[in-house]
């Protein structure tokens, strides 16, 4: 690297899962370049620690500016922006490379932004790698809660379907600025995608935005990002859309239609007090 340069560096330790993970983040981003994943400078192996280069993300990760008061608040532009570039960056893992890519662990967590917000997805120790014979994996890993697919769930073979899924859970904390999990104040359920959903059925996305925007975002914009993460997390993944759909949604290229509630949440919301789909603010 000519110059100085600042990059960050991964440490791996010990045996097993770490070299497992070492492995699956040397055979992935190392050998795939994308302007909206993170890119492995170099590696180095030493004994049984294993360190991973990567370049530097001066804006640390999405979760610390969606959930962290000390954090930048972003702006509707930025995170508009922000989930059309993790969009592009799956679509490109799953349908461009020579080998379909499954992330496996989609969160704010592993989503890193660079000096000017550009959106890099990072963190590929659970990626899976398809020929193009295959198009689903076994995994016995457990990933993050609050972002599984259903399917992943239950333990049946997951198809990259299960990063479209996490991608829809993400957009609706984009749009929020909150967390999936955090319950809603009233009610014995309070599950926001829940919520979102029955709102978006309704029309009624102006109440998804995170309250710290004041009600400054594109609206159109807002009731297609709403849309599309409500697409996003439907039950049976083959009612959820590829992420080059997603794409081609985000930019405007093909209309987004209005999404059922997923059929889990219909069998919650009949019968409960309409009081469950009110915010904590």
């Amino acid at each position: 690297m000519p110059g100085p340069t600042v990059v960050a560096v991964k440490s791996l330790k010990g045996i097993g899962h770490a070299d497992k993970q070492f492995r699956a983040e040397v055979q992935t981003v190392g050998v795939i370049k994308h302007t909206n994943l993170v890119r492995l400078i170099g590696f180095c192996v030493k004994g049984n620690a294993r360190f991973l280069v990567y370049e530097y993300m001066s804006n640390g990760s999405l979760d610390s500016h969606l959930f962290s008061e000390k954090a930048t608040l972003l702006n509707w532009d930025l995170r508009y922006q922000i989930a059309l570039g993790i969009a592009k960056g799956l679509a490109y893992l799953h349908e461009e490379c020579e080998n379909c890519i499954i992330h496996c662990d989609i969160k704010p967590e592993n989503i890193l932004l660079d000096v000017e917000f550009c959106a890099k997805i990072a963190d590929f120790g659970m990626a899976k790698l398809l020929g193009r014979e295959f198009n689903s994996a076994l995994t016995t890993i457990r990933g993050t809660m609050g972002y599984l697919a259903p399917e992943w769930i239950s333990g049946q073979r997951i198809t990259k379907k299960a990063d479209v899924y996490s991608f829809g859970i993400v957009l609706l904390e984009i749009i929020s600025g909150r967390r999936s999990t955090k319950r809603l104040k009233f009610g014995s359920h309070r599950y926001f995608p829940l919520y979102a959903a029955a709102q978006v059925n309704e029309g009624n996305v102006l109440c998804l935005l995170d309250g710290r925007l004041e009600g400054n975002a594109n609206v159109k914009e807002l009731d297609v990002a709403c849309r599309v993460a409500c697409w996003c997390i439907q039950d049976e993944e083959n009612d959820r859309p590829s992420m080059g759909q997603v794409v081609h949604m985000l930019e405007g290229v093909v209309n987004t239609v209005i999404p059922p509630i997923p059929s889990s949440f219909q069998n919650l919301i009949e019968g409960e007090n309409s009081r469950i789909y009110s915010d904590e603010g």
